[in-house]
This record gives structure tokens, C-alpha cells and sequence, in this order.
């Protein structure tokens, strides 16, 4: 007895240092001087019995920023599976006679499908050969000229532009892409620039892709700055934008990347182009599903049609992993609408949302949850360190989690993690996503720590005073300390 005494007089306090350790850096944390006016939520949690073994204001709801991308990936895998596959279809509400004229309208039917001429995962060059495969398709389908028009319907997804909560600051600019049942080459529009002498106006030059009828009031000007301080103001759907900022002085072309203010238009557009190019005779021109609906036209209903092909795009395995390595914005708007889609019929950011919510609040109770879009851009997000824990602990426990955290960069190796933590304790050990918005700076994921313990992590801060550099040198000694635990 007295050996078992002394032993545990020596145990105990190893124990309670590792504990303390962990909890000592989430206090130090919170109190740094930057972070006194500032919101800060973090919960550290042990993966073997779910408890938690450090907090800071573990309840506070405060906006995620890209850390939101969590819930929209895990609630796809489990909801979808990591095998499913959004889809394109193409129909025809005529015949194809035996000269090949189809007597009618092509119609193709988008369903959400957002690496259609992805960056992702196309090579340079070939973002655009997803219209050549279409296009030899009907040829193949014995179609060599049509009667009546080429139609891209994107309805399904409905026409809702963007999610609540988005900035007039955001929208326009190539990060602020909203979900659509059309996505086409990340639905990203560059802007050329010409740049002359500091302060005077830019003009510009050219935009890829070209848009018919696109107007830009113009109010950026040419300085002595290293890169793109320009933000494009537009609202969804419409060709009127403004730009503002600053380009660098005397350039000749300068890029930067706007949004597809109509993708559903500009592929109608596209698709008919490529099927005249290829020799394909349309007698009729081109459509597209939102302005039949503003025209009151009625589509006929897909069952009376005849389907000509049907293409699968890529799995949610590989969406998600560039979702989270990557935090592509329109993917993870994507996985959240195909939910919706998949559940509810239509496929529009709040139908998703709502079936997101009501699945985890069944599964982990997450009362006063705030969930407005799927990549944490709304600021009308509210989500607390707390419950993010819940939903990683759930995640390692179901047949889902090694996918789900191959998905998750690496501290020091990979994603938009691989400078943090580089050479340090947490290097290698640490699984997360990053979240960075204006004042806004987040991290959650999973910890393999030094003694072999597992845990997972969440911590966000909002309106600190410092840089963001700073932040992250702060929260790396939080990724060090669990990694030592």
C-alpha cells in the first residue's frame, strides 16, 4: 500500500502538469494584450472520453470565418458519402430523325457540378475541354444540326445569387463566387488592367471570359504597391460592376480575379458556340433557365423528355479535399446546396442548411447553432468553439473520419498550413483547418500529440489589435502546447 501511495503521489502531478499545461497556454492566450477587447472561444477536448481538458469562453458564438467548412464537408460525407457525384445531364424534347436534325430543343439540365473547368483539376490550357466531350457526345448521339435552341437550365439550384449574410465587399471578387447549379471554370472572371504613372486612372483592357453586354465603372489607379489592393463591387446577375483600389504603376497587363456575375447565361453562350464550332447547325439560337422564368416561360418537365447522356463529375472525397487543403470558397458552397438538392428537391443554400442543422442537432444537441452559408464568408455565422469540438469528436468516431481528415492540412507540411508551426513541436502532429477573414482568425482540427494522446481543437478570435501575423505567432504556442501534452 505504501509503494501504490508513493507511486501515485508521483504519478498524479505528471498528470496534472500535462492538464495544466494545456489550460496554462489557453489563459495566457486569451489574456495577450491584443485580445482584450477582442472575442475568443476555445475548447480543447480529449478524443478517448470526449472530455474537455482546456476552455476559454467555450460557449461564445462568434463568426468562424473558413474553420465553417467543417460542417460542410463532414455533414457531406455522412450525409452524401465520400462516392457520390454531382451530375449533368443532357435531354431533347424532340426526335432525331434518320438525317440526323434533331426537331426540337437541346436541353442541358446542370446539377450542381462545380469542377466543370476547375484549376483543380484541369491542367492550363484545358479548362475548357468539358465542351468538346459534350459536344462529340452529341455527335455520337447521331445529333448533326438543331431545329430549335440550345437551352442550359440551372434551376435546380434556384436562383437565390448568394447566401445571407455576404458584403458588397465580397461579392464580385473571385473568393465571393456564390453556389449555382452552373459552375464553370470556378466561376472565376479575370480583369486585365493597364496601368500608367501614380494616381493616374487604369484602364481595362480585356476580360477572359468575354461577357457580352458586361459594363465596369472603373476607379482603380495605378500606385507604388506590390500587388492587387482592388476589390470588384458587383451583385449577383447583374453587368453592372465598379472597381476600386489600387494596381501597381506602369504595367502593361495586370490580372485580377473577379466573379461570373451570370454562369447559367455565360455557359448558354458557350455550350452553343462550341456546338457551332464543331459544325453543328442551331437554328434557333440560345437560352437560359433564369430568363425564361423572368419571361414567365415554363419548362417542360424532364420526365417528358428524352435523356441523351448523363456525366458524373467528381466525388465528394475529392471536393472536399480541396475544400478544406485549398478552403476553395464555391466548393464548399457547392457541397452545402447538393445537400439540399439531394433532401429537399432544390437545391438552394437554405434548403441544405436547414437539413445540416436539423442532422447534427439530432446527433450532438447543438442548441443555438448558426450555420448562413457553407464557407464561413457570412459574418451572420455563429458558432462556438464548443461546438465545433463536438462535431470533430463525433467525426473520429464514425467510419467517415479518415477520409473526412485526410482532408485537413498538415501544421507544417501541407494546405494552407504549411508554414505554421514549421520545424516546432506541432509540426506534422497538428490536422486543421484554417479560417481568415478581416479581424477574423480561426483554427480546429486534430492534435496527435507527443505522449500519443489524440485530441481535437477549436479556437477563434474576433477584432483583435494586432496583425494577423501576430495572431497566428499566438496560436502556435497554443498548436505547441497540445502537441507536448
Amino acid at each position: 500500500m505504501k509503494k501504490i501511495f508513493f507511486l501515485l503521489l508521483f504519478v498524479t502531478p505528471i498528470v496534472m502538469f500535462g492538464q495544466t499545461s494545456v489550460q496554462t497556454a489557453v489563459t495566457s492566450f486569451a489574456n495577450y494584450w491584443a485580445f482584450k477587447n477582442a472575442g475568443v472561444t476555445v475548447t480543447v477536448r480529449d478524443l478517448a472520453d470526449g472530455s474537455i481538458i482546456a476552455s476559454h469562453n467555450s460557449d461564445l458564438a462568434l463568426p468562424p470565418a473558413s474553420i465553417a467548412k467543417l460542417f460542410s464537408t463532414a455533414s457531406a460525407f455522412e450525409i452524401l458519402g465520400e462516392k457520390y457525384t454531382p451530375k449533368t445531364e443532357l435531354y431533347t424534347d424532340g426526335k432525331i430523325n434518320a438525317s440526323g436534325v434533331l426537331e426540337g430543343n437541346l436541353y442541358l439540365r446542370a446539377l450542381g457540378d462545380p469542377t466543370l473547368g476547375s484549376k483543380y483539376f484541369n491542367d492550363d490550357g484545358a479548362e475548357d475541354q468539358y465542351l468538346n466531350g459534350w459536344v462529340q457526345d452529341m455527335k455520337l448521339a447521331g445529333i448533326k444540326e438543331i431545329t430549335g435552341k440550345v437551352i442550359v437550365d440551372g434551376s435546380a439550384f434556384g436562383y437565390q445569387g448568394c447566401p445571407e449574410g455576404w458584403t458588397w465587399g465580397d461579392m464580385g471578387n473571385y473568393y465571393g463566387a456564390g453556389p449555382s447549379a452552373v459552375i464553370i471554370n470556378d466561376n472565376i472572371l479575370q480583369y486585365y488592367f493597364k496601368t500608367s504613372n501614380i494616381g493616374k486612372p487604369s484602364t481595362l483592357v480585356r476580360t477572359v471570359p468575354e461577357i457580352d453586354g458586361l459594363r465596369l465603372l472603373n476607379n482603380i489607379k495605378g500606385q507604388n504597391v506590390s500587388g492587387d489592393n482592388s476589390l470588384i463591387y458587383g451583385a449577383p446577375y447583374s453587368l453592372d460592376l465598379y472597381a476600386s483600389g489600387s494596381l501597381p504603376y506602369n504595367r502593361s497587363s495586370f490580372m485580377v480575379k473577379g466573379t461570373v456575375p451570370d454562369p447559367e447565361r455565360l455557359l448558354s453562350k458557350k455550350l452553343y458556340d462550341a456546338i457551332m464550332a464543331n459544325g453543328i447547325k442551331v437554328s434557333d439560337g440560345y437560352e437560359y433557365g433564369r430568363n425564361l422564368q423572368m419571361t414567365n416561360t415554363d419548362l417542360k418537365p424532364y420526365s417528358s423528355m428524352t435523356l441523351i447522356k448523363s456525366w458524373e463529375g467528381k466525388t465528394i472525397e475529392e471536393i472536399a479535399f480541396h475544400t478544406n487543403m485549398r478552403s476553395v470558397n464555391i466548393f464548399a458552397e457547392q457541397l452545402v446546396c447538393l445537400i439540399g438538392y439531394e433532401k429537399k428537391g432544390e437545391g438552394s443554400t437554405s434548403n441544405g442548411l436547414d437539413f445540416i442543422t436539423d442532422y447534427w442537432k439530432e446527433k450532438l444537441d447543438l442548441k443555438h447553432l448558426y450555420l448562413h452559408d457553407g464557407s464561413g464568408l457570412s459574418r451572420t455565422n455563429a458558432i462556438s468553439s464548443n461546438q465545433f469540438t463536438l462535431l470533430l469528436k463525433y467525426m473520429a468516431g464514425s467510419e467517415k473520419y479518415d477520409v473526412f481528415k485526410s482532408t485537413l492540412p498538415t501544421a507544417g507540411q501541407s494546405g494552407t498550413l504549411r508554414k505554421v508551426c514549421k520545424g516546432q513541436a506541432a509540426d506534422g502532429r497538428v490536422f486543421a483547418k484554417s479560417g481568415t477573414m478581416n479581424r477574423i482568425k480561426s483554427y480546429a482540427g486534430y492534435v496527435k500529440s507527443k505522449s500519443g494522446k489524440e485530441l481535437c481543437f477549436s479556437m477563434t478570435v474576433n477584432n483583435y489589435d494586432c496583425s494577423n501575423s501576430v495572431t497566428v505567432d499566438q496560436m502556435e504556442k497554443l498548436f505547441n502546447a497540445m502537441a507536448n501534452y
